[in-house]
């Protein structure tokens, strides 16, 4: 896929995403990459807040975007922040990259009144048809060879409900992504991207 219509994918989640975040909000963005979603936010929804990136080159970035950060490791946690210090908590395709997603999930919904959670679906048709094949999928949303991923597990739409459930967290809505579109219908199936909004 060209790099056009990789940028293009990730404009529009992002598009959708900030649909969920109120004006005016105090943001933590988890693995925020180069900051690009906070300054979005930050541009269009007045928003204000931190992001936390463990790469050097990403820290960079986001200071050159005027985006606040603070390098740390996710996998250590987040002790350093009192709860509901945030209104909204962003883990945008960071949960496949950690070791403690069941913690990660809790401390999202501590830090912050509201958690929107976002991953690549692994149970959309397609990648459901490179397993029936014997092949792990190479899509869009994983568009990674299974030897060069850097995602430690893969997840699905249904598999996030029963995770928040066993986790005691409360979903306030869910939904997928596709081709810049919302999908409520059958988004286990139907959708590249899952998308959950989940409080305590």
């Amino acid at each position: 896929m060209s790099a056009a219509r990789v940028a293009a994918q990730a404009n529009a989640i992002q598009q959708v995403l900030a649909g969920l975040v109120p004006h005016g909000s105090r943001v933590l963005d988890l693995g925020c990459g180069d900051g690009a979603m906070l300054a979005y936010l930050q541009q269009t929804r007045g928003c204000s807040g931190y992001g936390i990136e463990i790469s050097d080159a990403n820290v960079l970035a986001c200071v050159q975007r005027g985006v606040n950060v603070i390098q740390l490791n996710l996998d250590q946690g987040l002790s350093m922040f009192e709860d509901a210090t945030f209104d909204v908590v962003l883990q945008i395709d960071t949960l496949q990259h950690l070791r403690n997603a069941e913690v990660m999930l809790r401390e999202t919904v501590r830090v912050g009144r509201v958690g929107i959670v976002a991953f690549p679906n692994f149970a959309h048709w397609p990648n459901r048809m490179s397993v029936l094949k014997g092949r792990m999928p190479v899509t869009k949303r994983l568009p990674y060879q299974w030897f060069d991923t850097p995602n430690i597990r893969v997840g699905t739409h249904a598999d996030m409900a029963n995770l928040a459930q066993s986790s005691g967290l409360t979903v306030l809505d869910s939904f997928g992504i596709q081709e810049g579109r919302v999908v409520r219908l059958l988004p286990n199936l139907l959708a590249g991207t899952s998308v959950y909004k989940l409080s305590r």
